[in-house]
């Protein structure tokens, strides 16, 4: 499958797809989204907290470094498990150009560390965040209440419908502890649904720039 840099309208950039007409993050912009629907969302209502946070698809790492950037402001401590199937590779990363747009140099060998590191090894990135990145199948995961807060963030129904099932739901109800909190981009109906069918009590937010709505979902 043909896989090409793309810069989205935040200036941020992102993996584009195009047999798909899929992105790794949305053409609106890669960071704009990844603030309001992963950290405002969700990292945000741990303010103060140790928690554990899994991720539903590790991609570039956008996400895990912006949780990384947030997570003194916030103090919080984090350990953080990115899953992640197929793994973007070497020569796409150092495309990305989030540490420069998140004006975050000095943390550039953090960015570095995370993606040279070993897969399935838990690394520590500082006193207050380690990270663990599993390459494994969705499908797979089988954590029990281990969670806090998930970011789910796999590519959208429209390209990989199996991947928002409910038993994915399901294996996701199941890796939450009590009171842990789901948060996605995504807001279609089927997916709400199969939320609900495993137990979720499911919010309807405000999307990031460029959509209209997306979920949150408490167990």
């Amino acid at each position: 499958m043909k896989r090409e840099i793309i810069q989205t309208s935040d200036g941020s950039t992102t993996i584009h797809l195009e047999e798909w007409n899929e992105s790794y993050h949305s053409k609106h912009g890669a960071i704009q989204e990844a603030k309001h629907v992963f950290i405002k969302n969700g990292l945000s209502l741990f303010e103060g907290r140790a928690i554990s946070i899994l991720e539903i698809g590790f991609g570039t790492g956008l996400n895990a470094f912006i949780s990384f950037l947030e997570a003194s402001g916030l103090h919080q401590t984090i350990d953080y498990i990115g899953v992640e199937a197929y793994p973007v590779v070497s020569e796409e990363l150092v495309s990305m150009n989030y540490v420069q747009e998140l004006n975050a140099q000095n943390e550039l060998a953090i960015f570095k560390k995370m993606h040279e590191s070993a897969w399935n090894e838990k690394i520590v990135l500082s006193d207050f965040f380690t990270l663990t990145k599993r390459q494994q199948f969705f499908q797979d995961i089988d954590d029990i209440e281990q969670f806090d807060l998930i970011y789910f963030d796999a590519f959208g129904y429209r390209v990989q419908p199996e991947l928002w099932s409910t038993e994915i739901f399901q294996k996701m109800y199941n890796a939450l502890k009590t009171n842990g909190i789901l948060v996605t981009y995504a807001a279609r109906g089927v997916v709400k649904r199969s939320m609900q069918e495993v137990g979720f009590r499911v919010e309807k937010l405000a999307g990031p720039p460029g959509k209209r709505e997306m979920f949150r979902a408490i167990k």
